[in-house]
């Protein structure tokens, strides 16, 4: 078959056979036939059309189908009109574009980068700058915003490079009277020649490999920046006010431990965590230690915090048990917030028992050093976190004799993204181990040795505690002495006899030896009439305070009540509730109770 016959016959065949056809002749004025002029129609041949359409002899001669030319002659006319194609930037002068935007331009050439061009943004910020010139000399603050070695490097590499938000004195606003911050690139150009005669004022003669600056005013975006991050600091400072308001402004110090604390919050945002510590003194020359943790960050993880701290010292005030503490503790998380967790160690320290009794809901071991420098974890018990309930926790114990001394401390410490927890605590020993000095002195220490910085991700709390071994006068301040009280008439009595030659021999004032001697009859007459044996007798004296305590096999606790004159007892402990500075009572972990009070000593 043959197509060519055919073609004509396509719609898309005569469109393309008319458009060739006005490519092909050249464009005839209006009214004028159009076609070659051996082609121009004789006197007797009908006329063009008016627009310069062949006439349908002349179409049919040519071969062309009327059709199609009738239907596209229009279009075909307005595609070649030169005013009807669409506007180019190719006739816009590279002066006419750099001049009228708002950044500054600046056009240097050759290896001295002598200047060509600058944009009038640029004048008005730096004022007009003489051609021809080097930039050191006709660009001074190119050189002091320290562009000029980008610029060599650029017009070495031929890549462009970027400095951003350099400040510029003088140059933001319309009045130019505050400073102005730029991000400036420098982009490798061409620099063609611009006059024919080696003119000092001529730009540039031939062309040459240049740079071109483009700065872009960025002061508006520095300066919201700037504020924010003031906002960001006032937010941040309230934040850690708040949290440190809620944590103790000054450690109690035990008569028998050094201690100290830290904090750091963590991070550069205002949300804080929930990282707490406290010393709680129980009387007797007990101490109870604490630290926490709860999970989360932010204002309300404070705020759980601060609450979960409160009722640790009116919890501690009750002499419970850790691990009894720890179960009221995880009643109350739940109620304050249930979608809120938190770990815990609660510990306490008996200096006549020489150990550290502790329970923990969820938290980090204890590390305890000892005298020779060896560092022991304390192990189980522990319990899930606090919050979680359906948990029954218990105590254990870890030794913290004279000379020993323990961390307790929070995950950020020794928690890292990269590594597993153990690892952190492994360091954490290393460092412990010798860290020597007062308990500050080590916080600090362990703080560098496990490289917390004040831009750690986390909060980070440590409390030291050294029990310390007493030589020379210091240790004539500490005493203790006891007496095992069988029963029977001749008990009390001699228990009366103990403690009048025990406080004869520490050297204490007539009035104060005989207030102790009051205060021991008193206990001892009380256990004695409400408790059963075993039952002992123990003074004890610190640097600080006379200590009276009588233990026995029964667990009530005595309270106090207001005895009627005709009542023959009852009378006992308000005496001594009198007398004191402070009386308690406390069950004790093998069964049994134990009935103290304590009196000041005099300063000095």
């Amino acid at each position: 078959m043959i197509f060519t016959r055919w073609s004509a016959k396509f719609p898309g065949t005569q469109r393309r056979d008319a458009a060739r056809s006005d490519r092909a002749a050249p464009r005839p004025a209006s009214g004028t036939p159009s076609g070659p002029p051996e082609m121009a129609p004789e006197p007797a041949a009908a006329p063009a059309a008016v627009d310069g359409t062949p006439s349908a002899s002349t179409v049919a001669t040519t071969g062309s189908v009327p059709a199609a030319r009738a239907e596209h002659a229009d279009t075909a006319s307005e595609e070649a009109t030169p005013a009807a194609l669409p506007p180019t930037v190719d006739a816009l002068s590279v002066h006419e574009i750099l001049g009228t935007i708002p950044a500054l331009v600046a056009v240097v050439y050759g290896p001295e980068h002598r200047l060509a061009y600058v944009n009038g943004a640029y004048a008005t910020v730096f004022g007009a700058r003489p051609a021809g010139r080097t930039a050191r000399e006709a660009l001074p603050e190119l050189d002091a915003l320290g562009l000029l070695p980008l610029m060599d490097q650029v017009l070495r590499s031929g890549k462009p490079r970027t400095v951003k938000s350099r400040k510029v004195s003088g140059g933001a606003g319309a009045d130019r009277t505050r400073d102005g911050y730029y991000t400036f690139t420098c982009t490798p150009v061409e620099v063609a020649a611009s006059g024919p005669a080696p003119d000092p004022e001529v730009a540039c003669v031939a062309p040459h490999k240049g740079v071109l600056v483009f700065g872009v005013d960025v002061t508006d975006q520095i300066e919201a920046a700037e504020r924010l991050r003031a906002s960001e600091a006032l937010q941040r400072e309230a934040a850690v006010t708040l949290q440190r308001s809620l944590l103790p402004q000054e450690l109690e110090q035990p008569d028998d431990l050094r201690v100290a604390a830290t904090y750091q919050p963590g991070g550069t945002d205002a949300a804080v965590g929930g990282d707490w510590y406290d010393v709680i003194t129980l009387g007797a020359g007990r101490t109870a230690l604490v630290i926490g943790d709860v999970m989360g960050r932010g204002v309300r993880a404070a705020a759980v915090m601060g609450q979960l701290r409160t009722a640790v010292r009116a919890y501690a005030r009750l002499d419970l048990p850790p691990h009894e503490v720890l179960q009221l503790l995880d009643g109350l998380a739940a109620e304050i917030d249930a979608s809120q967790i938190a770990t815990c160690v609660y510990a306490v320290h008996d200096p006549n028992e020489g150990r550290l009794v502790y329970a923990s809901a969820g938290h980090l071991p204890i590390l305890v050093r000892e005298p020779d420098g060896s560092v022991l974890r304390a192990a189980e018990p522990t319990g899930p976190p606090l919050g979680t309930g359906g948990w029954l926790h218990t105590s254990g114990s870890v030794p913290l004799g004279p000379g020993s001394s323990a961390v307790l401390y929070t995950d950020g410490l020794v928690e890292r993204r990269d590594k597993d927890i153990d690892d952190g605590v492994e360091a954490l020993e290393r460092a412990f181990a010798g860290a020597a000095g007062t308990p500050d002195i080590v916080c600090d220490r362990l703080l560098r040795s496990l490289g917390i910085t004040a831009t750690h991700d986390d909060d980070v709390a440590i409390l030291v505690l050294q029990h310390p071994e007493r030589t020379g006068h210091d240790a004539e301040l500490f005493h203790n002495a006891a007496l095992e009280l069988h029963g029977g008439t001749e008990a009390a009595p001699r228990a009366r006899a103990f403690a009048s030659g025990v406080l004869a021999s520490w050297r204490f004032s007539p009035e104060l030896h005989d207030l102790g001697v009051l205060a021991a009859s008193e206990l001892v007459a009380n256990s004695l009439q409400h408790g059963h044996p075993p039952m002992r007798l123990r003074l004890r004296r610190t640097d600080r305070r006379l200590i009276i305590e009588v233990t026995d096999g029964d667990d009530h606790l005595p309270r106090r009540r207001r005895a009627e004159p005709v009542d023959e007892a009852g009378r006992g402990i308000s005496i001594v509730a009198t007398i004191a500075s402070a009386w308690g009572s406390r069950r004790t972990p093998g069964g049994g109770k134990a009935v103290w009070c304590e009196f000041a000593l005099p300063r000095g």
